[in-house]
């Protein structure tokens, strides 16, 4: 778009509002001069809290003619998004050969549009312990026996530990022995025919760590402050964790590094973080020429990347990044599969975690308890393809479902009485839910 002319003294021509989170919100209002002098435009940045209160605001606002005409989110919000009709593709033009290629991929949907434009990623990072191990090990077999010599020799408790739900904290270790969540299509769209859980490579991973626990080199827990406090006080000499985890490994004074890879080139998930453009604006042009033209610039991804203590979406930024925790964690990530946007991907994280915790906890072998586990996820998918009626909210995760806004789980659907209301009553903690 071609900026107006200088504002008149009737004032602006029109008002661009942005839901963004407490980081962004003091860099995209520092925009606002600027954009009012080039056209004529009002620049109104809302700050929401964090992120991801941001989506439950959108799917109620959006449909009312409420909601802002741009606002910041997650590319795996897409499912739920794209098919509810609440986000407008975007046309990056020549610009889409500043962004680091797996971004763009995450914010692209099965129908081949992109939908957000990103300006920064996180993974999980490969850390390990410099004074315990001088070098990173490039296969998964080298950091047991690593962790098998350390620990005869009485100075660690473990090899490595997995700190938090299993599925998606030890996706590396899934992933290097082949293991994946959703196949592809012959467009490359996620193809939720193909869950890979209970494949060949899939249980190969998931045996490996169940043979590391046997032999006492990864403790059967995966619960987060403990495997990190084993990190952080040099009781394992590796941990898997992510760039929400630096600010309490740094202040525990642990010394370590990030390796630029995994073990066996193994992959993490990749979350992307971006702006996305609400299709009922009115002023759908604007916001896209406002985030081509004044956020897809070297100058603001740099201040994106300073204040959000995130690797880079933008190439040039990421290639200078001067964290070495955070560059480290960017190039591992190159090669990181974005979390399919789908919304099938709802149906996964149950049933995937507790298939990995009950195979390395010995309850069932890593073959039964990966096959079972794929059949709960098909079960689930196709329950929500033929018609389940479910409330979907922030409160899921407190209801024995696998995650938040999930339309496919089972343990919110409603049933249907005798006057033909659905309804469901669920015993939960004290709290502020949206659904």
């Amino acid at each position: 778009m071609e900026p107006t002319a200088e504002p008149t003294a009737a004032g602006p021509a029109a008002t661009l509002r942005i839901w963004a989170d407490d980081t962004r919100t003091p860099i995209l209002q520092g925009l606002a001069d600027q954009f009012l002098a080039d056209y004529n435009v009002e620049l109104v940045v809302e700050d929401l809290g964090v992120v991801q209160d941001i989506r439950s605001q959108v799917l109620i606002a959006v449909p009312a003619g409420e909601g802002p005409d741009i606002y910041i989110g997650v590319h795996d919000w897409l499912g739920a998004l794209v098919e509810s009709g609440l986000v407008a593709p975007i046309d990056l033009g020549a610009a889409r050969d500043l962004f680091v290629p797996s971004t763009l991929d995450a914010f692209t949907y099965t129908d081949g549009n992109l939908y957000g434009v990103p300006y920064a990623t996180e993974n999980l990072g490969f850390f390990y312990n410099t004074d315990l191990v001088p070098e990173p090990p490039t296969t998964w077999d080298e950091v047991l026996e690593i962790g098998r010599t350390l620990k005869a020799a009485g100075t660690v408790q473990y090899a490595i530990a997995i700190g938090g739900d299993p599925g998606y904290n030890s996706f590396p270790i899934q992933t290097a022995f082949g293991g994946y969540v959703f196949g592809r299509d012959e467009t490359g769209a996620w193809n939720a025919d193909d869950i890979g859980l209970g494949s060949e490579g899939e249980i190969a991973g998931v045996a490996f760590m169940r043979q590391a626990v046997e032999e006492g080199l990864m403790p059967e827990t995966t619960d987060y402050d403990t495997n990190h406090a084993l990190f952080e006080t040099g009781q394992i000499p590796f941990l898997m964790a992510g760039p929400w985890a630096l600010d309490r490994i740094r202040a525990s004074g642990v010394p370590y590094a990030v390796a630029p890879f995994f073990p066996d080139e193994g992959a993490p998930f990749l979350g992307v973080q971006g702006f996305m453009v609400n299709p009922y604006s009115e002023n759908v042009l604007l916001a896209q020429a406002f985030l081509t033209e004044y956020v897809a610039t070297e100058e603001v991804m740099q201040t994106l990347y300073e204040t959000g203590n995130r690797p880079s979406a933008f190439e040039s930024v990421l290639a200078t990044t001067s964290d070495p925790d955070l560059a480290a964690m960017g190039q591992a990530g190159v090669n990181a599969i974005p979390m399919p946007n789908i919304p099938e991907m709802g149906s996964v994280w149950g049933a995937w975690n507790a298939g990995i915790t009950i195979a390395i906890t010995g309850q069932e072998t890593p073959e039964k308890a990966m096959t079972d586990a794929t059949q709960q996820i098909r079960d689930l998918i196709v329950g929500a393809l033929v018609g389940m009626v479910n409330l979907p909210g922030s409160y899921q995760d407190q209801a024995g479902c696998g995650a938040a806004w999930d339309p496919a789980c089972e343990a919110t659907a409603l049933t249907v009485g005798d006057d033909g209301l659905y309804r469901i009553t669920i015993e939960m903690p004290a709290g502020d839910w949206e659904y």
